[in-house]
């Protein structure tokens, strides 16, 4: 009876909590992803909605466009994760997805008067807003997540990448054809955003103890699984910057992840390019087949979930084991995949899409992988090291096509894609291997909530910081600490 009671409910607040981070990760994308679709239909009305205005862009105009999230973006990721430290997960999540609705729903005003000048400078502000929100999604795995069912509802929750790739393409481009036109993108973009505030405002809670929905099986379930003190929640830990910039394996992650964008952004934005130039190929006309290497992504996600959980449920493999098996699947595949590409011709344009899906299709092990690897690391820090590590790693895709332009001279020339994506292979194949020699999915010892202490025995005596968070539950305590013992 008391392991059934351990076990928790089948489906549960947590359940919700994976909903809910599934659903901020797909909307955040599609506020952000829909720009591809926008300018297009901005620039030629004709193959969408004629009644609206067009503009006159330049090629350089549309990609400052279309890179202007990142100056932004990058700028809040770090802040981010001291942010949901210091106030808590469920304020800064909303205010950042609030603010990227906010900025959706302004973008059509914006451009009216102030053209791709005010447009990139709308989507500046909404990567700014939209910057903070990851590290709070791991800072939320972290509290809600027990040990077992990490992986799982952290994997589930990050489907919403895929999702919110493939709904960008689809809805976007069905959006700019109807009689909303390209500024309907915008307004939806801003409605989904500002729907999900409201399911968040009511259904989050900071941690298990602060929900008003939770029930006593689960909220002991969870609280007696992360095995920490009763002042936990109320406590705001010291960061132990020297030891987590010293961590082998958290520089081994943070090359990783790096390495990944490489390899993706290669992937994403410069093969559409490639097949354009030498295999004529001009894949963003076409719907079906931009979308294609997603919907792999997005299905594959899931074959890998199950397989996973059915691994790690039969204790056949540690979870180091399967995070470095999954990341190999997820690097090593794609970098074999991009040399091929590279001796294609015109002759073999099926084979290049397929090559394409299977290589975007694979790299979706990578969450598996790698990127839950910031709570195996330290469930405490999760949002710092997800901040610095996604501030570093979303560096690369600025630097990606600057380095693409200076070899490739010519969009025709075969052979000068083909060093880039040697390149691009050469990166995925050694960020891996740091990953296997270097990466665990061990808990460090500085994740300890008295690290700094033991480290420093001065600091014992200090009072402890107390974050703006709800009291714990008298009631809650007696049944956890009842549970424990």
């Amino acid at each position: 009876m008391t392991a059934e009671t351990n076990k928790g409910p089948v489906l549960g607040m947590r359940h919700v909590q994976a909903l809910l981070i599934f659903l901020n990760i797909t909307t955040v994308f599609i506020g952000r992803l829909n720009v591809g679709v926008s300018v297009v239909a901005m620039t030629n009305a004709e193959t969408t909605n004629p009644n609206f205005p067009e503009y006159d862009w330049t090629e350089a105009e549309k990609s400052y466009i279309l890179s202007s999230f990142f100056w932004g973006y990058i700028l809040t990721q770090f802040l981010g994760g001291y942010l949901c430290k210091r106030f808590g997960v469920k304020s800064v999540m909303f205010w950042g997805v609030f603010g990227s609705g906010v900025c959706s729903a302004l973008t059509p005003l914006f451009i009216g008067f102030g053209e791709w000048q005010a447009y990139c400078g709308i989507r500046v502000l909404m990567g700014l807003a939209q910057g903070v929100v990851f590290p709070c999604i791991h800072q939320h795995l972290a509290k809600w997540s027990p040990p077992e069912e990490r992986n799982r509802l952290g994997a589930l929750s990050h489907t919403g990448i895929e999702c919110g790739n493939v709904s960008a393409m689809f809805l976007s481009g069905m959006i700019a054809k109807s009689s909303l036109g390209w500024p309907g993108i915008s307004y939806v973009s801003a409605g989904v955003a500002f729907f999900w505030c409201t399911l968040w405002f009511v259904f989050a809670a900071n941690h298990p103890t602060e929900s008003r929905f939770i029930g006593e099986n689960e909220l002991i379930y969870i609280e007696s699984s992360l095995k920490h003190n009763e002042s936990y929640h109320a406590t705001i830990i010291p960061i132990p910057w020297k030891a987590i910039w010293t961590s082998a394996p958290f520089l081994a992650l943070l090359i990783v992840r790096c390495a990944e964008n490489w390899g993706l952004s290669t992937l994403q934005a410069e093969i559409p390019s490639y097949m354009n130039g030498v295999l004529d190929m001009d894949m963003k006309s076409n719907a079906f087949f931009s979308a294609l290497p997603f919907l792999a992504m997005w299905c594959m996600s899931y074959i890998y979930l199950v397989v996973a959980d059915v691994l790690l449920g039969k204790n056949s493999v540690s979870l180091t084991i399967l995070r470095k098996t999954y990341n190999s699947i997820a690097f090593w595949i794609p970098a074999a995949t991009l040399v091929g590409i590279g001796f294609l011709d015109k002759e073999q344009k099926n084979f290049a899409i397929a090559l394409m899906t299977i290589s975007v299709g694979v790299n979706s092990a990578q969450t598996i992988g790698s990127v839950l690897n910031t709570i195996d690391l330290s469930k405490n820090h999760a949002s710092i090291l997800m901040g610095i590590v996604n501030t570093a790693a979303n560096f690369v895709p600025i630097v990606t096509p600057l380095v693409v332009g200076w070899i490739v001279k010519e969009n025709s020339d075969r052979s000068q894609w083909q060093i880039v994506f040697i390149i691009a292979s050469v990166i995925f194949f050694v960020g891996n291997c740091i990953y296997l020699v270097f990466g665990t999915a061990e808990t460090q010892p500085w994740d300890a909530e008295d690290y700094l202490q033991t480290q420093n025995p001065e600091l014992a005596n200090r009072p402890p910081m107390q974050a703006l968070s709800f009291p714990i539950n008298e009631n809650s305590k007696e049944k956890i600490n009842s549970k424990s013992h």
